[in-house]
This record gives C-alpha cells, structure tokens and sequence, in this order.
C-alpha cells in the first residue's frame, strides 16, 4: 500500500479540496481564537480556520501533505496564521485546555480522543468527522477496523455538550461512502446556549 507521502505526491488524494460544508455552516457560532487542526492532510480544514482569523497548528504526518498544505495557505494569504507540525496524531503530546476549535476529519483516532477532548480550552468547539462502519454498500474509506460503529462517536462525546450528530451515506455509485461527524462544545450544565441551526448548503 503507497505510503500518504506517495498518495499526495501522485494526486491520489485531492491536493485542494474544499472544507467540510459542516465547518462552513457552523463557524460563525464558534469561539475565536486557536485552533488545532488534526490530520491536515493537504489543509483542507486548516486553511479555512486560518482565513476566519484563527491561529492554527495543523498536525500531520505526511512531509508531503504538509508541504501542499502551506502552499494553499499561501496562496490564500494565511500562511502566516499556520503553525505545520509534523508528527503522529496518535503519539503526539495534546496540551491542556488550549484550543478553541478542534477539527478532525476522515481520521480514526478514538484510542486518543480524551486527551484530544482536554486540549479544549473552556467553552472550545470540537467538529470530529470519520468513516462509518455500515451495512450499505460503500466503497470509499479505510477498512472496517479504522471505521466507528453506530453511535461510537456520539457515546464518546456525551462528556461534551453535543451541538450536532449526524450518521449519513455520502458520495454517488461507486464513490460512495458513510461518514459519522460530531459538534460538540466543552461545557456543562443542564441549561445552556445554543446555536442556531445553521440553513444547510445545497
């Protein structure tokens, strides 16, 4: 199996895709100020936080995915905004209560999710996309050992305060997929603001 680093090299994987239309919908309801954007891949999520005024550490292990991802932010203007940290999402060492905004997307890493969940400053704002496992028939994604199951993610951000759960199918025939994602915000109690459902894109 080609390694990320072949995999962006080659164009397997798109070199400037768009952010998660979840995203767009829901930052203007996010808090201001950090933000760490886990598996950055090629930047997509990262890019947009730092164009909305974030200060961004986009975390990856791929050399060559972070290469292509300060390209973009170049030529977006917010390179300057980007902090591009080489390393493994699953041993790297979260800090505490830091970020206002975390965002991970089609990356399984449950096994570090508390501590991922702890580097949430008070009141930060956590988007959490991955693969589903499912009894539909997809074809895009990772083998069923690197997917969720049904409700996995919802279960393990239940300590947050959860602003949306969505399990859904995505993508047409032969390029299809299923996807949980979660927006969840780091506080308690049983009466609390929330934001308005933001009007989906078509």
């Amino acid at each position: 199996m080609p390694t990320w680093d072949e995999r962006f090299r080659e164009g397997e994987y798109p070199l400037d895709p768009d952010p998660a239309p979840v995203l767009r919908q829901y930052i203007g309801s996010f808090p201001d100020g950090r933000a760490l954007d886990i598996a950055t891949g090629t930047g997509r999520n990262a890019v947009f936080l730092a164009e909305n005024g974030y200060t961004v550490d986009a975390l990856d292990k791929s050399r060559e995915g972070l290469r292509i991802a300060r390209e973009n932010a170049k030529k977006r203007g917010v390179d300057e905004n980007c902090s591009w940290i080489r390393g493994d999402a699953h041993t790297h060492e979260y800090p505490d209560e830091i970020y206002d905004v975390i965002t991970i997307q089609y990356f399984q890493i449950l096994d570090r999710f508390t501590d991922i969940k702890a580097a949430l400053a008070p009141d930060g704002v956590i988007y959490y996309q991955t693969h589903l496992r499912t009894t539909d028939s997809v074809d895009r994604g990772p083998s069923e050992r690197h997917r969720v199951g049904a409700n996995e993610l919802l279960r393990a951000s239940l300590d947050l305060t959860v602003l949306h759960y969505r399990e859904f199918t995505t993508g047409t025939e032969g390029h299809r997929g299923a996807c949980a994602q979660v927006i969840a915000r780091n506080s308690h109690g049983h009466t609390q603001q929330v934001p308005r459902e933001p009007v989906a894109e078509d």
